[in-house]
């Protein structure tokens, strides 16, 4: 029998067990093989975690002693607020937990610490090919309708 996932703050012991969920992540977006992160970024994103001066945060969803659900986001200043507004940066479920209501916990989580941190929104983007998460985002967030650029530089 398994128990419920637990939605929890990541914690230095947890590297070798988010560093597969991590690179699924990068894996999924096309970041693998020879368009894969350099390791520094990887542990310099690893390493902001735990900076108390980083507004970059992290949490895990783990289940049985594993850990199947990673989110990170980060606080920003914004010219139409005060509060800084919170941005869901990566959000990834190991195959096994998707449809199980894990993203949906840890997006809810993420809510959570906004609103402690005083932050009047929550936001986030997603390639518009990944229909399967856009049909649980449909349901816990309303579409912008903004479309985004950018430029490699």
């Amino acid at each position: 029998m398994h128990s419920s996932p637990m939605i929890r703050a990541i914690a230095h012991e947890d590297y070798d067990r988010w560093l597969p969920l991590w690179d699924g992540y990068n894996s999924f977006y096309g970041r693998s093989g020879p368009t894969a992160l350099p390791p520094e970024v990887t542990a310099t994103t690893w390493a902001r975690f735990f900076d108390a001066d980083e507004p970059v945060h992290a949490l895990v969803a783990e289940q049985d002693g594993k850990l199947i659900g990673l989110v990170h986001y980060l606080f920003h200043r914004t010219t139409t607020t005060i509060a800084p507004i919170c941005y869901l940066n990566d959000l990834f479920t190991s195959e096994a937990a998707r449809g199980k209501g894990v993203g949906r916990a840890l997006i809810e989580a993420v809510y959570t610490e906004a609103r402690r941190a005083g932050s009047p929104r929550a936001y986030w983007q997603t390639h518009e090919t990944n229909t399967t998460a856009q049909a649980l985002y449909n349901k816990v967030a309303e579409r912008s309708g903004f479309i985004v650029y950018r430029k490699t530089l």
